[in-house]
């Protein structure tokens, strides 16, 4: 074991540095406070942990003219709050379309594992054309206090505009994240909302999370543009069927309009002794 290597010591996690992550060594970083999940103060929240490989899978084997068109992720179990490496490779090479996968592993173990598309950039602006409804801005929306539903240091670390007329499953919001992804480093725009795109399961809750649990098993991003960086907009549903599982459906928006959609599949659960 080298210095580098991801010990699993479960330390108390780090709340100076400003940042979701601590770069460690390639492909390996160390989660601050910032990433720390809802439901339990020992794991990672699935956002930061969905930018952090969309990140890894910017840098691995960059090449000018391809554009991130789908991100999806399998959730594995439990995401704990410790050092983490990230692993990529290229399953399906291309020319114009490849296809690129990552896994993060803690303890040595897979806990999420993301596959993304990469296809060649053209020329398509004589056809464009966008059927997804814009969302009122960020100065047009009211502030809403995440923490007011939601424990955990990822949620303390976002600033939240939502639509006043919002209702139990219903929503429109805007989100952005008071520190960067990695400690002095910068990512791409599109690993910027992506690192976001998890929240959506939180700002249009159906039920009390005290009373319900609801957590999301995957989480699917497909853009039709590249993202511009700043705000992230949020039209979200969300549907609960009679037999525990739940549907998060979003368009996702910069502040320049729709860029995308998103899905989450949920497992819902009553809480024991609620």
């Amino acid at each position: 074991m080298t210095s580098e290597t991801p010990d699993s010591t479960g330390a108390e996690l780090d709340h100076e540095t400003p940042a979701f992550y601590r770069r460690l060594g390639p492909g390996l970083y160390a989660p601050t406070v910032h990433v720390q999940g809802a439901w339990r103060d020992d794991e990672q929240h699935m956002a930061p942990v969905s930018g952090i490989l969309a990140h890894e899978i910017d840098l691995h084997e960059p090449r000018d003219g391809k554009q991130l068109a789908r991100i999806s992720f399998d959730i594995l179990g439990m995401i704990p709050a410790r050092p983490s490496r990230v692993e990529v490779r290229t399953t399906r090479p291309g020319r114009t379309i490849e296809l690129v996968e990552a896994t993060m592993l803690v303890d040595d173990r897979a806990v999420v594992r993301a596959h993304a598309w990469r296809l060649a950039s053209h020329d398509s602006e004589p056809v464009a054309g966008v059927e997804l409804a814009p969302i009122p801005g960020p100065d047009e929306m009211r502030p809403w206090v995440g923490t007011d539903t939601w424990e955990g240091g990822y949620i303390e670390g976002l600033e939240f505009r939502v639509d006043p007329e919002r209702r139990p499953g219903r929503t429109r919001a805007w989100i952005r994240a008071l520190n960067p992804l990695v400690d002095g480093e910068t990512c791409s725009p599109t690993a910027d909302l992506v690192r976001l795109a998890d929240t959506a399961n939180g700002i249009a809750v159906r039920v009390s999370p005290q009373e319900w649990m609801f957590p999301n098993v995957d989480l699917s991003v497909h853009l039709f543009r590249e993202p511009v960086r700043g705000w992230v907009g949020f039209d979200t549903s969300v549907t609960m069927g009679p037999t525990g599982l739940g549907l998060t459906s979003t368009t996702l928006h910069d502040e320049r309009g729709p860029v995308g959609r998103a899905e989450q599949i949920l497992t819902v659960r009553r809480l024991p002794g609620a």
